[in-house]
């Protein structure tokens, strides 16, 4: 059954909009040659889209630079605001950006250990208000929530879960009650995945698993190009998974004994300990988990024990996942991954060829702990795109 008239000019409308964002600006003409479309259907839409404010016109093209052929069109980047929040347990850091994703400001607040509910909430609520003043005019339309723990599937809120500051499930509905903005909140493990599929290590690979290594541990499975979450929100949970060495259980309250006693950063610093590979020089960034740098000085000094045993906790972990999922690639994230590099990732892919009959690639993550904010700040995108690239 042929599409209606109106379906027809909505379905090429957000085909120009998202040519528009991802190319740049563009002539009438280019949009023509990229969408297929006919001279007058794109005429159409391009006069479409300007009376809607989503579309103006920016330069000209070509070497007579004069005439309506060319005339640049690019979208009206300050039509929203986004703004990308990633939630740890000591701090909140947030980036506000255009419609483009160019980042217009950017800030971080560190919450104390035992700060009450409350008062962590408004810190956090006045850091986000603040830096969205910074970043100039533009309506705030969409807020993406990156925070450790699980998220319900159905309410789209955190969980209750062990460990974790009361305040962080308390911050979305604050968020939405003080601002004028669409608030989302997803897994932080769930955002790096859909970052480094977008714009990291995992770009070409529709099915993969990220293992999250950072102060704690988590996975995130893209299957087909969409994250799949789990009937509760807790697929992931890997740190949970009972492996040998810890020489306990994990509980449904704490992961110690489980992979996470293994491979988070305190083990790993402990493991560095016990082979001798020194903390970095200098203070470093306070938010990088301190095995990060460990394995940075590992890989300088070429401190091949200690990389080799870190490699083969991991596939401890992954050889389960593989076992199981058979994703074909698995992408160490994090800043703990990131620092790791390919002399990790490497060790890694042979150890578990050694482990399982399922081949799998391992890289190692392009975007280390910024890709939090990344996949939040994509989240916030295709939120404000499915409401304003929608014209009634």
């Amino acid at each position: 059954m042929p599409a209606s008239p109106s379906t027809a000019r909505a379905i090429n409308d957000r085909l120009a909009l998202g040519l528009l964002q991802r190319e740049g600006p563009l002539t009438a003409g280019q949009l023509k040659e990229l969408t297929g479309l006919s001279r007058p259907t794109v005429a159409d839409l391009v006069e479409r889209l300007r009376e809607a404010g989503l579309v103006t016109v920016v330069g000209e093209y070509g070497a007579a630079r004069r005439g309506p052929n060319a005339r640049l069109y690019g979208l009206v980047a300050d039509r929203a605001h986004l703004a990308a929040l990633d939630v740890r347990t000591e701090s909140v850091t947030v980036l506000v950006s255009d419609l483009l994703g160019t980042v217009l400001a950017e800030g971080t607040s560190r919450i104390r250990p035992g700060t009450a509910t409350a008062p962590a909430v408004r810190q956090a609520v006045r850091l986000v208000a603040r830096t969205a003043a910074r970043a100039g005019d533009g309506p705030l339309h969409s807020v993406a929530v990156g925070a450790p723990g699980l998220v319900d599937p159905g309410t789209g809120e955190l969980r209750d879960t062990s460990g974790l500051p009361a305040w962080h499930r308390s911050l979305a509905a604050a968020l939405r009650e003080r601002l004028p903005a669409r608030v989302l909140t997803e897994n932080e493990t769930n955002l790096a995945a859909l970052a480094e599929l977008r714009e990291g290590a995992a770009q070409g690979r529709g099915t993969f698993v990220l293992l999250w290594l950072g102060h704690a541990v988590g996975a995130a499975l893209v299957l087909d190009g969409a994250l799949r979450r789990g009937a509760s929100g807790g697929a992931g949970e890997i740190g949970f998974l009972p492996v040998p060495g810890p020489g306990r259980l994990p509980s449904a309250t704490g992961c110690e004994g489980g992979l996470h006693s293994l491979v988070s950063s305190a083990a790993l610093t402990a493991l560095a300990e016990e082979h001798a590979v020194p903390a970095p020089p200098g203070r470093g960034d306070p938010q990088e988990p301190e095995a990060a740098g460990r394995l940075r000085q590992a890989v300088t000094s070429g401190a091949t024990a200690f990389l080799d045993e870190t490699a083969a906790r991991l596939a401890i972990g992954l050889a389960a996942v593989t076992a199981v999922l058979d994703p074909g690639c698995v992408v160490l994230g994090g800043e703990i991954g990131r620092a790791g590099g390919e002399a990790l990732a490497g060790r890694v892919e042979r150890r578990l060829r050694t482990m399982s009959p399922v081949a799998t690639e391992v890289r190692a993550g392009a975007l280390g702990g910024a890709a939090v904010l990344r996949g939040a700040l994509l989240t916030a995108r295709e939120s404000a795109q499915d409401d304003l690239f929608t014209l009634p």
